[in-house]
């Protein structure tokens, strides 16, 4: 079975162009949506992915409807792959049940695990050379040593409430709780 998916990001834009595609590549059924491909929890993919069985044929206008990352649209093929279900693309002339079709995925996949590969690589010797300059990450603590034993005083004395002392220092109260267990250790 042939199965399209259609989408564009706005309500005010227009799906008949990729309707049309879709229908003259010969889909059976088409599931369409009117949402941004940056979003995960698009209703229409999810019942459209549902649908989908071993020997079926997804058919897509571009990749750009499907997902808005290189990244995204991998894992989605795979995810297909596992399942037994073949991708085309209209606008890239990509169909995985050729050998063809099959090659390019693979290799446009081996494309993408070299690229995070290579953030990997760069993040890890970016993180050592800001260690050898006595740089550490995270985010910076909030309030000094002396506002974190004052706020524990007054949480001790208890001379005002947490939510209180937590707003004195301009704090959150998990911010503020976390200065507690601190000094109760200290």
């Amino acid at each position: 079975m042939k199965i399209g998916y259609a989408r564009v990001s706005t309500q005010d834009q227009n799906l008949d162009r990729q309707l049309d595609n879709l229908q003259a590549a010969g889909c059976d059924q088409i599931y369409n949506e009117k949402m941004t491909g940056t979003r995960s929890d698009r209703p229409e993919l999810r019942n459209m992915l549902r649908a989908l069985r071993p020997g079926d044929v997804l058919v897509i206008d571009s990749f750009s409807r499907l997902s808005r990352s290189t990244k995204d649209l991998l894992a989605l093929v795979d995810q297909l792959t596992a399942r037994g279900v073949h991708l085309v693309s209209l606008k890239e002339n990509l169909d995985t049940t050729t050998a063809t079709g099959k090659l390019m995925l693979t290799m446009l996949s081996a494309l993408s695990q070299f690229e995070r590969d290579l953030i990997a690589e760069r993040t890890v010797d970016g993180l050592k050379a800001a260690r050898a300059r006595g740089r550490c990450g995270g985010r910076p603590k909030v309030g000094t040593l002396r506002d974190r034993q004052q706020a524990y005083a007054m949480y001790q004395a208890n001379i005002m409430s947490v939510s209180d002392i937590a707003a004195k220092f301009g704090v959150s109260l998990s911010t503020l709780n976390r200065w507690i267990r601190e000094q109760r250790t200290t």
